[in-house]
């Protein structure tokens, strides 16, 4: 890693995110380590896929500190780079799949909000996209037409371009009322009607709740839903294509929360839709999308509550029985993180300690017995073995350089073999726990025990 290759923009993030036990957004390509096989495998599923025309599912399987999360962004990023507009979201109690109190449109919602483009990789870049839209279509009018806007003829032939890129979706669910909005967008944004426009951003963003007023704002006679929430994803991912994007790439992290619905209906529900989701992607239905889900062994495997619960699921997620004894194929839609090494945690940390004397302008002492030293402190401790993840020995590391930096009269090796120095430890895998005030609805509570 080069001084010159890291921005303070990116160190900033990288330090704080880890010291805080989450994911930066941003310069994970410094700190990645021992995901190349997985990280081709998913960059093949943007390049020869989802940018060909057609779509792709994956689900990232990995126990409680394997980085699953770490990995979504990994991807995002790249999927930014290579000319992708991105949406994810976080699955939770108020955000599923679908669900009888909106929980759909609520995820939707979430997506738009969160959607980026390379020039805009924090989020909220929705509206920029379709500015980016009006803007192209008038720029190649006026290549093609050699007239100004300011003629007369300018507008309709803008409006036939606008027509144009329209009838190309014209074959998919929803595309009538979605083509509709799009045509009424673009006319607001001539005549510079501001309310207009912000009407069909609501209608396209699935924030209106009462039909009658959606009649009434756009005349138009249908809107975003629990239940077809995913045809406006469709929509809106080949209608980036046209605009000059590759497609759309969709994050769904914690998929575990699917997995934690209590009530049986609510959960198959949910499963089922998650169905109709990979059927739609892996029989070329959906085209330039890729959904990304990541969750734990316990979602898949539970054979009482997990998606193999789910027989029609499970015949279609099930890995090939060749792929065992340490042999792996990506093949099919799931890929399985195992933790780091210790070997390639020894590199992250390295990484670390060059990223934290970069960022604070300082020559770093600490040597690579002072890092090996360091693990050795850590994972000695009682319980260490069974609960050390990155996530802590990472938060770990950073705390100890911060109090060097503060108080430069105090060495590494003093700190971590101090009597009260302890390696952080999660007591428990959130990811994996069922919520105390959750009634299970049959006895997979007690599927945990053996005997």
């Amino acid at each position: 890693m080069s001084e010159r290759k890291i921005s303070p923009r990116h160190s900033s993030a990288i330090l704080q995110a880890f010291s805080n036990g989450v994911t930066p957004r941003i310069g994970l390509e410094h700190v990645v380590v021992g995901r190349g096989a997985e990280i081709e495998a998913m960059l093949d599923d943007l390049d020869y896929r989802v940018a060909q025309g057609g779509g792709s599912f994956r689900l990232l399987v990995g126990p409680y500190g394997s980085g699953k999360s770490f990995m979504l962004q990994v991807i995002r990023n790249y999927a930014l780079q290579r000319n992708f507009v991105v949406a994810d979201a976080d699955l939770s109690a108020e955000r599923r799949l679908t669900g009888t109190a909106g929980q759909g449109v609520s995820l939707y919602r979430e997506l738009l909000k969160n959607m980026a483009i390379r020039t805009r990789p924090e989020g909220g870049a929705f509206a920029p996209l379709l500015e980016h839209w009006m803007n192209t279509i008038q720029e190649q009018v006026m290549r093609s037409s050699e007239l100004l806007p300011d003629n007369p003829r300018f507008n309709f032939l803008v409006e036939q371009k606008v027509s144009e890129t329209l009838r190309s979706i014209s074959f998919l669910s929803n595309s009538f009322d979605f083509a509709r909005v799009l045509s009424l967008y673009w006319r607001a944004y001539q005549a510079g009607d501001d309310v207009k426009m912000e009407h069909a951003i609501r209608w396209l963003r699935g924030e209106y709740q009462l039909l009658n007023e959606v009649r009434f704002d756009l005349q138009v006679n249908s809107m975003v839903t629990d239940k077809n929430w995913y045809n406006y994803l469709k929509l809106f991912a080949s209608f980036f294509q046209l605009i000059g994007y590759k497609g759309l790439i969709i994050f769904f992290d914690e998929a575990v929360n699917l997995y934690k619905i209590s009530n049986t209906v609510s959960r198959n529900n949910n499963y089922e839709q998650l169905l109709t989701l990979f059927n739609d992607v892996n029989q070329g239905v959906a085209q330039h999308i890729g959904l990304i889900f990541s969750g734990t062994p316990q979602l898949v495997e539970d054979p009482k509550r997990g998606l193999y619960s789910y027989e029609a699921l499970r015949s279609r997620l099930q890995e090939s029985r060749f792929a065992q004894n340490g042999r792996r194929s990506f093949a099919g839609p799931i890929i399985r993180l195992d933790t780091l090494t210790n070997e390639e945690l020894f590199v992250l940390l390295q990484k670390l300690c060059r990223i934290h004397a970069l960022h604070y302008h300082y020559t770093s002492a600490i040597t690579d017995s002072d890092i090996q030293e360091f693990m050795e402190v850590v994972t000695a401790q009682v319980g260490a073995n069974q609960f050390l993840t990155p996530r802590e020995i990472t938060r770990d590391l950073i705390a100890v350089l911060e109090m060097m930096r503060r108080d430069n009269t105090i060495a590494f090796s003093d700190i971590i073999h101090k009597r009260d120095f302890v390696a952080s430890r999660e007591q428990s895998n959130p990811d994996e726990l069922t919520p105390q005030n959750e009634i299970l609805d049959d006895d997979s509570y007690f599927s945990g025990f053996t005997l």
